[in-house]
């Protein structure tokens, strides 16, 4: 297993830490982070160049067996009583940290994606087509990656599909989750080390979901919601409640309170998977997942993954979302 690292400082000097680097780990979530890389290494030998320096800003650039894994810039640095050097990068995805206010109407994802990156100077890679065209979208000092979360969110409401938006090796990136899958699975003889198991009504379930939106000219406030379920009797009356663009129609209204209970109304279920690592696993991809004592054999969601490089070990920690 051969591993890649370089530091760019901009200046026209790169630094080749393949050797030196320690504890590198690199990690992804599907929705709300950066993905980071954190690494150490011991201030001798090549550091001791008088020419080497690591600042806030360089270019962290990472990749294992010859595959392109993070593109990133240094945000965080530390030294200890060892003469440790720790580093920590984030990808671009960190710039949409920012806030603003932005309003867009008649666009898809893909489309504000666009918008705001030309906008921060960020580079965009392959954009998927979600099919789907937001009639009106407004933020008001939200950041901007919550803004292209919310765009998702819209478009998962009315598409019933999932889209994955990410840094891929220096490019936004906003993939159709369903193509997005791995070519093996993990569990019962395959890369399994451990995992732990457990289910809940309390992190995302609803089992009423209640629509509404506001007249600016008349000031009335007109209520949407899903029927009585059995759920409410077992759980309680667990609520989702946000509001509308004014654009939709009747059978539009229906056909997304009917696709948000069908999402929502159901106990969700985590696994957490301690594995033998493969680069290929990544936030926001389907997994294919075999374990018979819990009664999974399908694909699910990676919601987060650590991947952990120590000499020739390499190990994941995979956190998924169970359907």
């Amino acid at each position: 297993m051969a591993v890649e690292l370089l530091i760019d400082n901009k200046n026209g000097n790169v630094w080749d830490l393949s050797s030196i680097a320690e504890s590198i780990s690199w990690t992804t979530s599907r929705v709300g982070k950066p993905a980071s890389l954190e690494f150490k290494i011991v201030n001798d030998g090549i550091t001791q160049d008088k020419q080497f320096t690591i600042n806030n800003g360089d270019i962290v650039r990472f990749r294992f067996d010859g595959t392109n894994v993070f593109y990133g810039y240094v945000f965080k640095l530390g030294q200890n009583a060892d003469q440790e050097i720790s580093v920590s990068a984030y990808d671009q995805v960190r710039y949409l940290l920012n806030k603003d206010t932005y309003s867009f109407k008649n666009m898809e994802t893909g489309d504000i994606i666009k918008r705001i990156a030309a906008d921060f100077q960020l580079k965009v890679g392959r954009i998927d087509s979600t099919g789907y065209r937001i009639p009106k979208l407004n933020a008001d000092a939200q950041t901007l990656l919550d803004i292209i979360e919310q765009a998702n969110t819209l478009t998962l409401g009315r598409a019933g599909q999932f889209f994955v938006f990410f840094d891929d090796f220096g490019a936004l990136s906003l993939r159709r989750v369903r193509d997005f899958n791995a070519e093996f699975y993990i569990g019962d003889g395959s890369l399994l080390t451990g995992y732990d198991y457990s289910e809940d009504i309390d992190s995302d379930t609803y089992n009423r979901i209640k629509l509404y939106r506001d007249d600016k000219q008349t000031g009335k406030h007109t209520p949407y919601q899903t029927p009585v379920n059995p759920n409410m009797g077992r759980w309680g009356i667990l609520q989702l409640y946000q509001s509308i663009d004014d654009d939709l129609n009747a059978a539009q209204i229906n056909e997304m309170l009917a696709q948000l209970l069908a999402l929502k109304n159901r106990e969700q279920r985590a696994l957490k998977l301690d594995a033998v690592g493969d680069i290929r696993v990544r936030a926001g991809m389907y997994l294919p997942i075999v374990i018979k004592s819990l009664g999974i054999a399908n694909l699910v969601m990676v919601e987060e993954v650590k991947h952990s490089f120590d000499g020739a070990e390499h190990t994941m920690s995979i956190t998924l979302k169970v359907i």
